[in-house]
């Protein structure tokens, strides 16, 4: 008798390049888009041909702030315009958060503008209460993944860092392939908070079997707010492979395209991960 024939499984899909990512940790101008615009600008500029992607806070033309909902911009504005500008100059996507009015409200929106012209975008979802964003923002519903040299990422907004089931990384056997490689962060996240910030990023990124990449402002906002930066990228383990401190800077680091799948063979804890759906 013949041995029983199974249909192979299919190839475990993942990027295929390593990913160089731009940290750009600012002392965001209170309630000054075009001074914002302009400071960015510079700081972005020697980026260009040596990074694939730039990250820029939340709200990274006002500060955090329920008051700046009255100058809310349009995805017709000058910052849509202008971050279109800039991935075009550096042959980069760039990305960060503004608010953004539409006729369901103003939402804290991640743009994520590509070099070839395209443009995306991430509502945030999970609005903070305690400083009472959830009464004057209109929240998001749904995660998008969007690609990047063969990673997918996902890209999420400062407090949607508390809630990890709305993270949680699924793995699609089917497929063969997880539903992101990288998770982002964009943050105003004020020093007080800072352990918290340091610890979830670790966490989402072990929990996760991915890289992490979080971006915070520094210095102190026009609520008084001090902002300690801790901007980081962390591998699958946890481990930061830079950390920025409490001061304005960027920084280029690498995620590794064969350290991940390495890590991912190695250590399969995604297979006994248990199955949920998730109201949204």
């Amino acid at each position: 008798m013949s041995a029983p024939t199974h249909d192979p499984l299919p190839v475990e899909t993942g990027p295929q390049r390593d990913l160089r990512i731009a940290l750009v940790q600012g002392d965001t101008i209170w309630h000054d888009p075009a001074g914002n615009r302009r400071m960015y600008g510079d700081m972005i500029a020697p980026l260009a041909g040596d990074a694939d992607l730039v990250l820029l806070p939340e709200t990274f033309t006002s500060g955090f702030s329920n008051e700046a909902l009255a100058d809310a911009e349009t995805m017709d504005g000058p910052t849509v315009a202008w971050i279109r500008e800039q991935a075009a100059k550096l042959g980069a996507v760039v990305s960060g958060s503004v608010q953004i009015r539409t006729p369901e409200g103003v939402f804290n929106r991640l743009l994520w503008a590509s070099p070839d012209g395209g443009l995306r975008h991430y509502d945030k979802r999970h609005l903070f209460r305690m400083a009472r964003e959830h009464e004057r923002y209109a929240a998001g519903r749904e995660p998008i993944t969007v690609a990047l040299h063969g990673w997918r990422i996902r890209p999420l907004v400062c407090y949607d860092l508390r809630f990890p089931v709305f993270i949680r990384n699924r793995h699609d056997a089917a497929a063969a392939r997880f539903d992101y490689d990288l998770l982002l962060f964009v943050a105003n996240w004020p020093a007080p908070r800072r352990h918290a910030w340091r610890t979830l990023l670790r966490a989402r990124a072990i929990e996760n079997l991915c890289y992490v990449a979080g971006v915070n402002r520094v210095g102190t906002d026009g609520n008084g707010h001090a902002y300690a930066g801790d901007s980081l990228l962390a591998d699958f383990l946890g481990m930061p492979l830079v950390e920025l401190d409490d001061r304005p800077g960027v920084v280029v680091a690498t995620a590794s395209a064969s350290a991940l799948a390495e890590h991912r063979t190695r250590f399969p804890a995604h297979l006994d991960a248990d199955h949920f759906a998730l109201e949204l």
